[in-house]
C-alpha cells in the first residue's frame, strides 16, 4: 500500500482531522445516555420542569454539537479520499503510459481501463469510510462499555460478554468474503471486456447479424458477475443477522439484571434506560463497523491490483548497448522474435541491412510477421535474438524518445483524435510551422481532405469518424512527416488510396530522400522500392528488387500474379 500512503500524505491535515471531530461526535453521543438518565430520575420523578428544561436545552446542544463535529467530519474526510483517489488515478495513467507493448498486452485493455476506474473508485470509498469510521466505531463502543462501568459494574458485565462475541462473529464474515470480493473484480473485467469488444465492433457485428450471439455471450459474462456478488453478499448478509441476534440477547439479559437491581435499590429506573442506550450504541457501530470492514476489504483488494500495475518497471529508457555499430540506416541482424506466451516464434533469423536514402518494401501474407518486425524498430517490442539498429547504433542502446523522434510511424489502424486537423498533425511536431504542417499536408497527399474540411482549423470527429479511411491514412501519414524523421515506416498505410494517389505519394516520398519502410499487400506499392523483404510465416522468403524477386521467388511471383500482374 505505498502508493497509497503516498497520495495520503498530500492530505495529512485532513487525514488527522477527519477521525478526530469523528471523535469529539463519538463524545457527544456517549455523553445523551446520561443525560437521558438525569431527566428521568430528576427531571421526571422529581416533576421538576426547570431541570427538565435545562436537560432537553443541554440534549439540543449535544445534537448540534455532534451534527457540526459529523460535518466537518465528513468534509475533511471527503476531501482526503477524493484528492488521494485523483493522484492515485494519475499516478496509475501515467504508469499504464509507461509500459512497454508487451506490458500492455498483458494487461489488457479492459483491465486497465478497471484499475483506472471501479478499482480506484472502490480505493476512494475505502478511505472515505476509514477515516470518518476507523477510529469512531471502536471508540464508540469501548467507550460505551466504560460509560456502562460508571452507570453500574454488574450490569457492565453483560456488555463484557457480549463484545467479544461480536468481535468474533465480524471477523468470521470478514475472513469469509474478502477473497470472493476480488473473485467479484475479476469476472467485472470479464464483463467490461465484452462491452468494449461490442461497443468497438458494433458495425462487425450487425453486418454479421450476431446480435443474439453477442446478448448471450455477455449475459453467461454478466450473470457469472451476478453469481458471485451473490455468494459475497449472501455471506456479508450474515452480519446483521448475527450481531443483531447477540445485542437482543444482550438486552434481555441486561432487562433481567437492571430490573433486579433496581428493585434491590442498587439502580435507578434512568440508570437502566443509559444501559440499554450504550447497548444500542453499541449495536449501531458494530453494524457500521461491519460495513466498514466490508468496504475496506474491497477497496484493499482494488487497490492490491492497482498497486501491482504501479509496481510494474514500466519500459525503459534504454537497455544495455551491445558496442557495434553499421554503417546502415537501418539493419536487422539475425533477429528472432517472440511474444510472450506465444509459443512459435513471430519471427526467425531476419538479415537485412538498409542504406540511407533507400527504400525497404515488406510483403507477405497475413500473419507472415510484417508489423512485427517493423514494430522492433522503434522498440515497441524487443527482439528476442539478435540485434536491431538505427542509424548505425543498436537500438536497445538508444534513450526510446531519441529513437522514436528519430523513427516516423504510420500504424496499420490510423488512429486520430478528436480536436482539429492542425492538432493532430502538432503531435508530430508541437513547434512545427504552418509552412511545415502544409508541406507535410502536400507530400501525403491530403490537401484535399484540407480544403473539403475547410483548412487547418476543421474539426475532427473522435477516432476520425468523420472522415474515410483514406483521408485519415492520409492524415497520419501527413502526421508522421510534421516530425521530419530520419527513418519513415508506412504499415500498410496507403491500403485505403486509390492507384494513382498511392503512386503520388510514393513518388513525392522519394523525391524527401529519406529511408522509408513501406510494408503492403500490394505489389504496386513495393515495386519501385530498393529492396523488397518477403516474409512468410516470420521467415525470410526473398529479398532483392521487384525483378529478381519475380525470378527467383515463387512466393512473390504468387502475389503478384494474385494480384493480376498490376505491378
Amino acid at each position: 500500500m505505498k502508493h497509497l500512503f503516498s497520495c495520503l500524505k498530500h492530505y495529512r491535515r485532513e487525514a488527522v482531522l477527519a477521525p478526530l471531530f469523528k471523535l469529539f461526535e463519538a463524545g457527544m453521543e456517549l455523553l445523551v445516555p446520561l443525560v437521558v438518565a438525569s431527566i428521568v430520575d430528576d427531571g421526571i420523578a422529581n416533576g421538576d420542569k426547570m431541570y427538565l428544561l435545562w436537560a432537553c436545552l443541554l440534549l439540543i446542544g449535544l445534537g448540534a454539537a455532534g451534527l457540526g463535529f459529523a460535518l466537518t467530519a465528513q468534509y475533511f474526510a471527503a476531501k482526503a479520499a477524493v484528492g488521494t483517489s485523483s493522484e492515485l488515478r494519475t499516478r496509475l495513467f501515467c504508469k499504464l503510459q509507461s509500459l512497454s507493448y508487451a506490458q500492455i498486452d498483458e494487461l489488457g485493455t479492459s483491465a486497465m481501463i478497471t484499475r483506472l476506474t471501479s478499482d480506484c473508485r472502490q480505493v476512494q470509498t475505502g478511505v472515505n469510510m476509514t477515516l470518518r469510521l476507523l477510529l469512531r466505531s471502536p471508540i464508540v463502543v469501548f467507550g460505551a462499555a466504560a460509560m456502562a462501568f460508571v452507570v453500574d459494574g454488574k450490569a457492565a458485565l453483560v456488555f463484557v460478554a457480549v463484545i467479544p462475541l461480536l468481535a468474533v462473529a465480524v471477523v468470521a464474515v470478514m475472513a469469509a468474503s474478502i477473497p470472493l470480493y476480488k473473485k467479484v473484480q475479476e469476472r467485472l473485467d470479464g464483463v467490461q471486456l465484452s462491452v468494449r469488444e461490442n461497443l468497438q465492433g458494433v458495425r462487425v457485428i450487425r453486418a454479421f447479424c450476431r446480435e443474439e450471439e453477442e446478448r448471450a455471450a455477455f449475459t453467461e459474462r454478466n450473470a457469472s458477475l451476478c453469481r458471485e456478488q451473490r455468494r459475497a453478499g449472501r455471506i456479508s448478509a450474515l452480519t446483521n443477522p448475527l450481531t443483531y441476534v447477540l445485542i437482543n440477547l444482550a438486552v434481555i439479559v441486561l432487562v433481567y439484571v437492571g430490573a433486579l437491581r433496581v428493585d434491590s435499590g442498587a439502580l435507578e429506573q434512568g440508570d437502566v434506560l443509559a444501559l440499554y442506550s450504550y447497548l444500542s450504541l453499541i449495536l449501531v457501530e458494530l453494524v457500521k463497523l461491519a460495513n466498514l470492514v466490508f468496504t475496506v476489504s474491497k477497496a484493499i483488494s482494488s487497490e492490491k491490483r492497482v498497486e501491482k500495475v504501479l509496481r510494474m518497471e514500466g519500459e525503459p529508457r534504454a537497455y544495455a548497448e551491445d558496442g557495434e555499430t553499421d554503417g546502415y540506416a537501418l539493419s536487422f541482424s539475425d533477429v528472432s522474435f517472440t511474444y510472450a506466451g506465444g509459443g512459435a516464434p513471430a519471427l526467425s533469423h531476419i538479415d537485412v541491412k538498409v542504406k540511407a536514402g533507400e527504400t525497404l518494401g515488406i510483403v507477405g501474407g497475413t500473419g507472415a510477421g510484417k508489423t512485427t518486425l517493423i514494430d522492433l524498430i522503434p522498440r515497441f517490442y524487443r527482439a528476442s535474438e539478435g540485434a536491431v539498429r538505427v542509424l548505425g547504433k543498436n537500438v536497445d542502446g538508444i534513450d526510446f524518445e531519441t529513437l522514436r523522434e528519430t523513427v516516423g510511424v504510420v500504424p496499420q489502424k490510423s488512429v486520430l483524435f478528436r480536436g482539429s486537423i492542425r492538432s493532430n498533425l502538432l503531435w508530430g511536431n508541437p513547434n512545427a510551422t504552418e509552412e511545415r504542417l502544409l508541406s507535410a499536408l502536400k507530400i501525403a497527399q491530403a490537401e484535399d481532405v484540407v480544403d473539403a474540411k475547410g483548412g487547418l482549423d476543421g474539426e475532427i470527429a473522435q477516432e476520425g469518424k468523420n472522415l474515410s479511411g483514406g483521408q485519415r491514412q492520409r492524415l497520419s501519414i501527413a502526421r508522421a512527416l510534421v516530425r521530419d524523421p530520419k527513418i519513415l515506416i508506412l504499415d500498410d498505410s496507403s491500403s485505403a488510396l486509390d492507384y494513382a494517389t498511392d503512386a503520388r505519394l510514393r513518388a513525392a516520398l522519394k523525391m524527401l530522400g529519406r529511408t522509408v519502410v513501406i510494408v503492403s499487400q500490394r505489389t504496386a506499392s513495393v515495386r519501385h522500392a530498393d529492396q523488397i523483404l518477403v516474409l512468410d510465416n516470420g521467415k525470410m522468403a526473398g529479398l532483392g528488387t521487384h525483378e529478381e524477386l519475380l525470378s527467383s521467388c515463387p512466393l512473390y511471383r504468387e502475389i503478384d500474379a494474385s494480384q493480376g500482374g498490376v505491378s
